[in-house]
C-alpha cells in the first residue's frame, strides 16, 4: 500500500499546509477518526461545521453530488471539507460508468476548488487499477497503519486516557499480539484499565492474563495445528476464525507471535516444569506448558522457516490482497507442507 504514515500526515497538517484532496486508506477505525478529526480541526472552525462539512456516501448519492458539492462555495466559512464514504465502491462499477467518473475526477484533481478539501475514505483499493493510480498521483494518500514504535507510544497515550499507566514491556507485548492495530489496542486497553483499577498500572502479566489468555483458544490451537502439519483441522479452524470476525491480518500477526513463542519454547528442556515454562516464556501457565510440548515435536529450523513465511504473509496482506480468505488458505497449505 503506497502512501504516507499517519504521523507524517499530521505533521503536514500542523504546519498549516493546504491539501485539496486527501485519501484515508485502510481499515483501522481509530486512525481514520483521528486523521479525520485533525483535518476538520485544521480546516473548518467548530462553529462553522454545520454548513462547511458535508458527508456523502457514493453508494447512495453518487459521484455527481460529490463534484457538485466540491465546486460550490461554502456558506459562512473560508473552506469546506467534503467527506466521501466508501470510495472503493467505484472499483465495482461497470467499465463505462467507472471511466466516465474517473475522467471527471481527473479533471477536478488537476484543478481543484481552492476552498474545498476533498476527503475520500476507503478501506482497500486495488493498486493495479486506474482509480488508485490517479489518487496516488493527484491526491495525498494516507496509509492508515503505523509501525511498532508508534503503536507502542500510542498505547501508552491511550492508557492515560483511561487514567492508567502501562509498563513499556506490556505496551510492546500488547502491540505485538494485536498486530499494531490501534483500534484493537484501544479496545483491549479499556478492558485492561478496568482490570487494573485501584493500582492504575498495567503490567505484562495483566496483558498475558487478560489478552493472551483470551486469545489462546482461538490462536494457540491454530498455531499448534500448523506446526504439527494438521492441514485439514487447520483449514476448518481458519474458517471458524474468519466467521467469528477475526481479521486476516490479526490472525497472521497473532500466529507470528505464537511461532516466536514456540521457538523460545524449543530452547527449553522437553521436561521443563510448568513454573519454568511460565517464567521463561512469560505466558499463562497452561499455554506455556502446551508450548513446550508442541515445540519439541517440531524441528527448530521448521519453526524458523514458518516464522519467515508468516512475516512475508503479513507484509503482503498489508500491501493489499483482493481475496484474503484464499490467501490464508494457501498460507495454511504452505505451512503444513512437509518442507516449507
Amino acid at each position: 500500500m503506497a502512501g504516507i504514515a499517519p504521523e507524517k500526515f499530521l505533521e503536514r497538517l500542523a504546519r498549516g499546509e493546504f491539501v485539496p484532496a486527501i485519501v484515508l486508506l485502510g481499515t483501522d477505525s481509530y486512525l481514520r477518526e483521528m486523521c479525520r478529526g485533525e483535518i476538520l480541526d485544521v480546516y473548518v472552525p467548530e462553529n462553522a461545521r454545520d454548513w462547511a462539512v458535508t458527508r456523502l456516501s457514493v453508494r447512495e448519492s453518487g459521484w455527481d453530488d460529490v463534484f457538485e458539492c466540491a465546486q460550490t462555495l461554502p456558506m459562512l466559512a473560508p473552506r469546506q471539507v467534503i467527506i466521501v464514504d466508501q470510495a472503493e465502491t467505484l472499483e465495482k462499477l461497470g467499465e463505462s460508468s467507472r471511466d466516465k467518473i474517473l475522467d471527471v475526477l481527473k479533471k477536478y484533481l488537476e484543478s481543484p476548488a481552492p476552498f474545498t478539501v476533498l476527503l475520500l475514505e476507503a478501506t482497500e483499493l486495488d493498486q493495479r487499477q486506474r482509480f488508485f493510480k490517479l489518487l496516488n498521483d493527484k491526491a495525498l494518500v494516507v496509509d492508515l497503519r503505523i509501525g511498532r514504535g508508534s503503536s507502542v507510544a500510542l498505547a501508552s497515550q491511550m492508557a492515560k486516557e483511561f487514567d492508567a499507566e502501562i509498563d513499556s514491556a506490556a505496551a510492546v507485548l500488547l502491540a505485538e499480539i494485536l498486530n499494531d492495530e490501534p483500534a484493537r489496542i484501544r479496545i483491549e486497553l479499556e478492558k485492561l484499565a478496568t482490570y487494573a483499577l485501584g493500582r492504575n498500572r498495567i503490567t505484562t502479566r495483566d496483558v498475558e492474563e487478560l489478552v493472551v489468555a483470551a486469545r489462546k483458544n482461538t490462536v494457540w490451537q491454530f498455531a499448534d495445528m500448523l506446526a504439527n502439519r494438521k492441514r485439514r483441522a487447520a483449514l476448518e479452524y481458519l474458517d471458524n476464525l474468519l466467521r467469528e470476525g477475526e481479521s486476516p491480518a490479526g490472525i497472521v500477526g497473532a500466529l507470528a507471535w505464537m511461532y516466536r513463542k514456540l521457538i523460545e519454547a524449543r530452547d527449553l528442556q522437553a521436561n521443563a516444569s510448568r513454573f519454568q515454562a511460565t517464567r521463561q516464556l512469560r505466558m499463562p501457565s497452561e499455554a506455556a506448558e502446551s508450548a513446550v510440548r508442541s515445540a519439541h515435536r517440531v524441528p527448530k529450523k521448521e519453526l524458523l522457516a514458518g516464522l519467515t513465511v508468516l512475516a512475508d504473509a503479513d507484509s503482503q496482506l498489508k500491501s493489499g490482497i483482493r481475496n484474503p480468505r484464499a490467501f490464508l488458505e494457501f498460507l495454511v497449505a504452505r505451512l503444513t507442507c512437509s518442507a516449507i
